[in-house]
This record gives structure tokens, C-alpha cells and sequence, in this order.
């Protein structure tokens, strides 16, 4: 069982600037704090090669402990105001969607306050029906349900009102009429014995209640989409209803208007604006999914930009999770002498541990080394807190081996408020979009599988025993400060699996290898999908997979443009820059048993690439050995394609060979199923070591596996992989330049 967990306010630093540190103990009163270096995260007992350097730090010490609750779910806030205590009369309706109806109570639109009980709120009951609450602030409570449960996944217009003069509630619950389901209108109505203002928050999707701090903490949320609400003072007949609900703008229509919010705005935001009278502005919490269809999309455009009436609808989730929002236990503030490079607060009780990442970059403006690491930390968000495995009933077959849990899984499976990864399903079976990491992250941190981030850790280990001098430079870095943060180095190298990239990371890389620089890529399926980030989430990546690629989940038809940026999402192949005209090479196959190996081609004894093989002989097999698969080529590979822009004077100085049946062609690179896809049958199933030289004098060097890296600790990184590898980062780093041929 884990007892303690945390997270970092701030992934990367530079010297002078300060780190957070949170911490939540799950029975432990007390727990004990250091500082180390992640040198090699792998602890695998067999390899022995686990390397995590102690560090003075002054947080080093003892801590009491506590346990700091994630309170996940999203919603939407509006703050109290006179035109909402005004009310007396009321009607609430807008367009709704819901995804889990038969859950239990879900809020849709609430201005509430307990003891004594006093507000409305229009929500579904435990059947799944509409329904409205009342209070009259007295403690007493009168509600109406339709007694007929929503269909799932279908729109409907709902509303709810009071008549003050009679004293009578009304539900209504219209399905829209684009469903082959015979599905009918509900209503219903029931006396009450008052209403009384709440003098509260208005909430959207669930029930908002301030904690201590007064951040508001929701409860009883809402799965689903919402489009259009409205709040009319006055009692609203079948037609009112139905014309306000199907105005853009219901200013126009004649009755006494007190709000009516316009979801299409402020895409990208967390803001969301009532185009009303009273301007009852609020805002979303936990990144709910905006950018989507609503009840009138027409399938005419897919871009939430073009036609913004179309796209009116919040999706809301339970699991929603952007910012945990815990308190600050602890504060690093970077010395000035400290060496760049990856480091970890070690948080230790009772006998468990966890680990707390970050990253510290040299001095702003300056570079300690010629060579940066570029960590990966746009992919290791969009692969935090993965579960995939634990839910998906064919993982054991497509990863082909038995699936283990280690204590992180199951803390996180009985903890789904931690939030998920992107390759992950919402409760409500929507595929998640956004991932934080403004919330404890379990498997991005040493000690854990080596995938994503610690299978990086073994570049790490390499550098070290190698003695190559590094910088560390992050994804998030480069996407904030462009190609200027790597134009300071003269080479570049990647981690195993840099898969995820926005427009800025991407423009940058291809500035900086049109001019002098020299990109080491040892790693496999990079550069394959675009994502994006934004100014408004601090910390979160947005991922929308269109129609083509590895999906480990599909995307909502006509909602595969990014909220953030308007993009569209999907594949760099299919917006027209492929992986192969970045790096040479592109993923062609995935396969997790076995690996192969490498061996040299004819264009290994160019003289261009000579000094790739110093020391390593005509025929000698490359990394028939290694910690992933056994072998330097696998997992996930990549392959040179002319057609997809791999260089002419591309030199490929090895291609992999010993990959076994389960090691198949990606769906992008088939159009029938019926053909040999795997490694046995396939001559396509390989990686291909490539190097070329650019225009400006630089150069990139491509290994195309991600189980390259695992190869490289092998024998005391003595080996072969370990000295092509050096050989490459030596000559990068010389001053002279590359000439083409």
C-alpha cells in the first residue's frame, strides 16, 4: 500500500529559483525528506545499476504528516450576485447530454445552500430522471421528477421552474427529435411550500461547496454535455421554452432574461461568459473538455473556429483533474552551483517511498555543457498516471505479457480521483484529452517500469559513465522559448520516446536543424502526434487523436480540433509533416516481446559515416543484447521512407533484423488488414539507423528504437550500442561542421 505521495509546483528550475514540494502521508504521522540526483532509475535486482546520488539540500529532514485530499471532478462557477437574489419566480433550461444517467444524483444547474435548505437545483435523481429541488430556508425541501430516466448519450431540452403565485414546481425533458430511438417528452409538477434565495455560488454539472481555504470543492457531478443554459425570471410555457433554447442570442426574445451563458466563447479557457443582462461571468474548474458538438451540430464544419454556434457544448467528467490544489510542505530554492541535470525529492515512511521529479536547466541564458538533454516531458504528462493496461480486456494480448500490478496501480485504482493519462477512458467511456502535472504522478519517477521517463534514465546513466558533460532542457522549455533555447548547444540529444509534440516544440526543432545543429534521436515513435499546451492551464498537455494512428481510444467525430489552440489534432503524418522528414526515420511497427538487433548496411563504410562505426567491426551484430526485449531494436521502431520525406542523401548505416510475430505494422503505414504485417513475415518490420547531414552544417542521427536506450547499460555500458552512441555524441559535439555530399 503506498503511504506517501507528492508533487513538484514546478517541473523545471534554474539556479535562483524556487521548487514546492507537496506531500500527502496515507497513515504515517511523520515522514522523512532528501534530495538526490536520478542518475539511473532502473532497480531492476539483476542489472545493478541503480544510481540515485545523495544531495545536501536544507528541506532535507523530518516532516509531520497528513493526508491532503484531491477533490477531482469538473464544474463550471458563477460567483453570488443581486440578480440572482432577485429572483422569484424562475425558469432554468438549457440543452443536455448525458453520458452516465442511471449513476445517481448529477447536478446540472444548482444555486443551493444546506442548513437550512434553501435554492434550486435542476438535476438527475437517482433514476436518471430530471428533476428539481427547492429550499425554503427554513429546512424544508419539495422536489418533482419526471419519473422517466434520460436515455444515454442523447439530447435533450430540460427545464425547470417555479410559479411563486402557485406555489408549483415543473419539469419538462424533451429528446431531440434526430434519434431513431422511440424516446418521448416527460413532465411532471408538484406543489411546494416555498422558495427562499441561497445567496450562493450558481454551479453548472455539479454542486460547488467552499472548502476552508475556499477553493470550491464539487460533489454530485455531472457526466455529460451541456449547451445553452438559461435562467428567465418568470414562468416559461412549452413554446417560450423552446424559442429561448433555440436562439443564439435569447436577448432577442420577449421575456424577463436574467443570464444566458454562451459556452462557444472563450474556448481555451478556463472563462465562461453569460451574454445577458447581468454579464454572470464564471469559470470552469478542472479542465472539463470544451470545443465540443453541440445539439445543432450538423457535421458541416469540424472545426469548433468555423462554426461556433455548432459548438456550444462543456463536456464534463467526475474524473475531471487539472491542479490537486494541495499545500506547500516544503520549498527548494535552487543553489547557483548546482550541476544541471535531473534530481528527485525522496519522500520516505514506514517502510514505502516515492519519488518527486524535476529538472534543473543551467543558469537563464547560459549553457554549462555543449550538449543538452532534451527531456521528454510533454510525452511523460500525456502518459501520467497511465492505466490503460488495467482496463483495456485485450491488453495481455497486444503487449503480449502478463500484467503486474505494483503498489502505484493499486493506489491509483483505488484512488481514481489522482486523474488519468490520455490513453485512458473517462468513467463515462469519453477518451481523456487532457493530462496535468499539477497532481502527484505515480510512474514518472525512478523506481518505476522503465517506460516514458525512467527508460530515459538510461541515456542518463550512459552520460554519466561515459563522462559526456550534459545540460537538461525540458519540452516544456522549448515550447515556451522556441528555437533559441537550442541554437545555445551544439548538439541535442533525445530520450527513448519523444512522442508527443505541440507547433512551437515542433517549429523550433526545425529551426535549429536548418541552421548549424545536430540532433542525436536514440529512441523510437517520435515526433508521431501533435498536442498542445496553453498560457490558461499552466502544466496540462491537450491530446485529440483523429481518425488515423496507434489509438489506444478513438475521438469524438468532429471534435478533433485542439480546444487550446484550434489545431487540428492527430497524426504530424497526416497534417504533413511526417517524423521521416524531421528525424529520417518514422515509426512502421510496435511489438513488446522480443527485440532484435542491428546490423550494418552498405552505407555503414561511406566515408561520411565512418566515424559512426570506429571501433566496431564489418560484420559485427549490433545490440543483440539489452533490458528491453533482449535486444537493441524493438518495442517501438521506425523505418526511412523517400515518400514521406526522409533525405536523398540519407545514409541508412543499419537495419534491424530478429523481430518476432508480435512485432507488427502500425495501422498508418496499411490500408488492408488482409497483408504480412509482422516481424516474421514482413521485410517492413525493421529500424533503420540513419544519419545526414543538413544544409546548415549540422547533422541528425537516428537510431529509430525505443529499446535502444535500454541496450546501452549493458556490461558496464561497455558495448556496442554504448560506442556508437559516444561515437556519435563526439563527433556532434566537434566544432567542425558536416558537409553533404
Amino acid at each position: 500500500m503506498k503511504k506517501i505521495l507528492g508533487y513538484a509546483d514546478n517541473w523545471s528550475v534554474t539556479p535562483g529559483e524556487r521548487v514546492g514540494f507537496k506531500v500527502s502521508t496515507y497513515g504515517a504521522e511523520r515522514y522523512r525528506a532528501d534530495l538526490v540526483r536520478v542518475v539511473c532509475g532502473d532497480d531492476h535486482p539483476d542489472h545493478d545499476i541503480l544510481r540515485l546520488d545523495p544531495v545536501e539540500a536544507p528541506f532535507a529532514g523530518e516532516y509531520p504528516g497528513r493526508m491532503q485530499p484531491i477533490d477531482a471532478g469538473s464544474c463550471a462557477v458563477v460567483p453570488s450576485a443581486d440578480a440572482f437574489d432577485a429572483l422569484d419566480d424562475f425558469t432554468l433550461l438549457a440543452w443536455v447530454y448525458p453520458t452516465t444517467p442511471a449513476k445517481g444524483p448529477q447536478v446540472l444547474m444548482a444555486q443551493w445552500r444546506d442548513d437550512p435548505a434553501a435554492g434550486f437545483m435542476l438535476l438527475l435523481d437517482e433514476r436518471g430522471a430530471l428533476a428539481l429541488r427547492l429550499g425554503d430556508g427554513e429546512g424544508g425541501i419539495a422536489e418533482v421528477s419526471t419519473g422517466e430516466a434520460l436515455a444515454e448519450r442523447r439530447w435533450y431540452l430540460v427545464a425547470g421552474s417555479y410559479d411563486a403565485a402557485t406555489k408549483t414546481l415543473s419539469v419538462s425533458q424533451q429528446p431531440l427529435g434526430d434519434s431513431l430511438d422511440p424516446l418521448s417528452d416527460a413532465r411532471a409538477s408538484a406543489a411546494a411550500g416555498g422558495f427562499a434565495v441561497a445567496r450562493t455560488d450558481f454551479c453548472f454539472a455539479a454542486l460547488a461547496a467552499a472548502a476552508a481555504d475556499g477553493r470550491p470543492v464539487p460533489s454530485c457531478c455531472f457526466n455529460g454535455k451541456i449547451d445553452r443554459p438559461r435562467l428567465v425570471a418568470g414562468v416559461l410555457d412549452d413554446a417560450g421554452i423552446a424559442a429561448v433554447a433555440a436562439a443564439a442570442d435569447s436577448r432577442q426574445q420577449p421575456c424577463a432574461l436574467v443570464a444566458a451563458w454562451d459556452f462557444a466563447r472563450d474556448t481555451g479557457t478556463d472563462v465562461i461568459s453569460d451574454i445577458g443582462p447581468n454579464a454572470l461571468h464564471g469559470r470552469t474548474l478542472n479542465l472539463p473538455s470544451r470545443g465540443c458538438k453541440g445539439f445543432n451540430w450538423s457535421g458541416t464544419e469540424q472545426s469548433w473556429r468555423h462554426a461556433p454556434d455548432e459548438y456550444g457544448a462543456i463536456h464534463f467528467h467526475d474524473d475531471d483533474l487539472y491542479d490537486a490544489g494541495w499545500d506547500t510542505d516544503f520549498e527548494y530554492h535552487v543553489p547557483a552551483d548546482l550541476k544541471s541535470g535531473v534530481y528527485a525529492a525522496r519522500l520516505r515512511v514506514d517502510g514505502d517511498e516515492s519519488y518527486v521529479t524535476f529538472f534543473v536547466r543551467p543558469p537563464p541564458g547560459k549553457t554549462t555543457a555543449k550538449l543538452a538533454f532534451l527531456a521528454s516531458t510533454v510525452t511523460y504528462i500525456a502518459y501520467s498516471n497511465y492505466q490503460w493496461l488495467f482496463h483495456e480486456r485485450y491488453a495481455e494480448v497486444t503487449e503480449t505479457f502478463w500484467t503486474t500490478l505494483q503498489k502505484s496501480d493499486v493506489f491509483l485504482q483505488e484512488h481514481p480521483e489522482f486523474g488519468l493519462s490520455t490513453y485512458d477512458y473517462h468513467a463515462d467511456g469519453s477518451g481523456v484529452r487532457y493530462a496535468s502535472r499539477l497532481r502527484p504522478i505515480l510512474n514518472m519517477a525512478p523506481t518505476t517500469p522503465c517506460w516514458s521517463f525512467n527508460a530515459d534514465t538510461h541515456i542518463l546513466g550512459w552520460l554519466e559513465a561515459r563522462g559526456i558533460d550534459y545540460d537538461v532542457i525540458t519540452d516544456e522549455d522549448l515550447h515556451c522559448e522556441g528555437a533559441g533555447l537550442l541554437e545555445r548547444y551544439r548538439a541535442v540529444l533525445t530520450g527513448t520516446h519523444p512522442e508527443y509534440y505541440t507547433t512551437p516544440m515542433m517549429d523550433a526543432l526545425r529551426t535549429y536543424l536548418a541552421g548549424a545543429g545536430r540532433l542525436a534521436y536514440l529512441g523510437g515513435n517520435g515526433f508521431i502526434w501533435r498536442c498542445a499546451m496553453s498560457d490558461s492551464f499552466p502544466g496540462a498537455v491537450e491530446l485529440r487523436r483523429a481518425e488515423d494512428g496507434i489509438r489506444y481510444r478513438d475521438e469524438e467525430p468532429g471534435e478533433y480540433y485542439l480546444e487550446f489552440t484550434g489545431e487540428y489534432g492527430g497524426l504530424w503524418r497526416r497534417l504533413g509533416l511526417p517524423p521521416q522528414a524531421v528525424v529520417g526515420v518514422g515509426t512502421v511497427a510496435v511489438g513488446f516481446d522480443e527485440s532484435g538487433y542491428y546490423r550494418r548496411t552498405a552505407d555503414s563504410f561511406d566515408p561520411r559515416a565512418a566515424f559512426i562505426f570506429d571501433g566496431i567491426g564489418k560484420d559485427e551484430i549490433i545490440g543483440d543484447f539489452g533490458y528491453l526485449g533482449d535486444g537493441a531494436s524493438g518495442s517501438e521502431i521506425d523505418a526511412v521512407d523517400p515518400l514521406l520525406g526522409t533525405p536523398a542523401h540519407a545514409l541508412v548505416v543499419a537495419s534491424s533484423e530478429g523481430h518476432s510475430a508480435n512485432t507488427l505494422i502500425v495501422p498508418d503505414e496499411i490500408g488492408f488488414h488482409h497483408v504480412a504485417m509482422d516481424g516474421v513475415q514482413s521485410p517492413r518490420v525493421r529500424a533503420d539507423m540513419t544519419f545526414f547531414e543538413t544544409p546548415g552544417g549540422g547533422a541528425v542521427f537516428s537510431v529509430g528504437s525505443i529499446a535502444w536506450g535500454a541496450s546501452l547499460p549493458h556490461n558496464g555500458y561497455d558495448n556496442n550500442v554504448a560506442r556508437i552512441s559516444s561515437n556519435v555524441i563526439a563527433r556532434f559535439l566537434e566544432d567542425e561542421g558536416f558537409e553533404g555530399p
